[in-house]
């Protein structure tokens, strides 16, 4: 059974730090595009970064310098390490499968996993 399940998700405070983990089963993640989104309430879900099977990644504008993406292929995971975390990161974060780090083509989404920067 395919799958991809989401871990890391906590409240923490303002300039604080998570690493969320997306870990595959039943797949090979070095084979795929894996992308990282997220979703706050009443807001459309966007784009956070994506990791390519070679290794490029991409990312958000607004994250660009706090957040890194990375994949150890030996776990078939796939790690998204956020710092200087903002209230505004508040969100519920979702991986998913493509072939290619582009806007859409992703066929398999985790369940998610709830961040919430607050005091």
């Amino acid at each position: 059974q395919l799958q991809l399940v989401e871990s890391g998700g906590a409240l923490v405070q303002p300039g604080g730090s998570l690493r969320l983990s997306c870990t595959a089963s039943g797949f090979t993640l070095d084979h795929y595009a894996i992308g990282w989104f997220r979703q706050a309430p009443g807001k459309e879900r966007e784009g956070v970064s994506c990791i390519n099977s070679s290794g490029i990644t991409n990312y958000l504008d607004s994250v660009k310098g706090r957040f890194t993406i990375s994949r150890d292929n030996a776990k078939n995971t796939v790690y998204l390490q956020m710092n200087s975390l903002k209230p505004e990161d508040t969100a519920v974060y979702y991986c998913a499968r493509s072939r290619w780090c582009l806007a859409s083509g992703y066929d398999y989404w985790g369940q998610g996993t709830q961040v919430t920067v607050s005091y």
